[in-house]
């Protein structure tokens, strides 16, 4: 397998964000991460986008924002019409003295929600769409304004998260003010390839399975079983892509115990059979 590269973006030290307009896109480079967020725009054509471990269709309107070192790379159509824009700006933006205040609320969450990329979908996409193709026509401090401006837009926006491996598992533990939800989480991030059953990490915590369940579904949004899945599957991804071992090595490596199910599971979790996932991962890794 080819290593995902690292790309140094153009970004300035004394560059709030970057403005690239590019006519004509030619979807030639491979799937590579950077240090800085990025929203990316991208018009009138069709392909395939992956972000993280999400490989997903999209057509003639696509717009994601993406956080720093997530992986990331948009296949499409070449033809003459097509335009992708993209905004980068400094993962430093985080630190801003500024996001503490209330009215930053919601742009401090987009910044935090964007480390697991986010796709922007509806009605928002047109209005989006307006507002980044004028950022590209303006100038001086009117800018900064406009890029205020568009992040409050996103982040009231409809939208829905992308990447599904460790990003966020890692990130829940990060930003959870709860104990025994970090304890619980570590559990399962060192244990996953082993058996597990929620009766023995209830126990971990002093709480009864039913008390349990709800307390872990409130604090996830998924139940036990489902985020074990989920970190499973997520293992499963990197090693399809960073590795050559088999799909049943994999299979097993990551706890499951039957070939059929992970295969089931798999593709009812990424649209892909883990053969034709590696497959396209593959193919997105090299140049065109």
């Amino acid at each position: 397998m080819k290593e995902i590269q690292q790309e140094i973006t153009p970004l300035g030290v004394d560059d709030l964000f970057i403005v690239l307009n590019h006519h004509s896109a030619k979807f030639d480079y491979p799937v590579h991460y950077h240090s800085d967020f990025e929203i990316n725009l991208v018009i009138d054509t069709y392909g395939r986008r992956v972000v993280g471990d999400s490989v997903e269709d999209f057509s003639t309107l696509d717009l994601v924002m993406i956080g720093p070192n997530v992986p990331h790379a948009w296949l499409g159509e070449v033809e003459e019409n097509n335009h992708v824009v993209t905004i980068q700006f400094s993962e430093k933006l985080l630190d801003y003295p500024i996001l503490e205040k209330r009215s930053f609320d919601n742009i401090k969450r987009l910044l935090i929600e964007s480390k697991r990329g986010l796709f922007f979908f509806g009605k928002t996409r047109r209005e989006m769409r307006d507002k980044i193709l004028s950022l590209t026509n303006l100038q001086g401090f009117q800018t900064v304004l406009e890029f205020f401006s568009l992040l409050h837009a996103l982040s009231v926006a409809d939208r829905r998260v992308l990447v599904s491996n460790q990003y966020d598992s890692q990130l829940l533990v990060r930003t959870s003010k709860s104990r025994r939800i970090k304890l619980v989480c570590d559990y399962i991030e060192q244990n996953y390839s082993k058996a597990m059953n929620l009766t023995d990490v209830a126990a971990m915590v002093n709480m009864s399975d039913s008390a349990f369940s709800h307390f872990f579904k409130k604090k996830t949004n998924l139940s036990f079983k489902e985020y074990l899945t989920h970190i499973r599957i997520a293992h499963a991804c990197q090693l399809l892509t960073k590795t050559t071992h088999s799909v049943a090595e994999i299979c097993f490596t990551c706890g499951f115990n039957n070939m059929s199910n992970f295969i089931r599971i798999f593709k009812g979790r990424k649209g892909n059979t883990p053969l034709e996932y590696r497959a396209i991962m593959e193919q997105l890794l090299i140049k065109y």
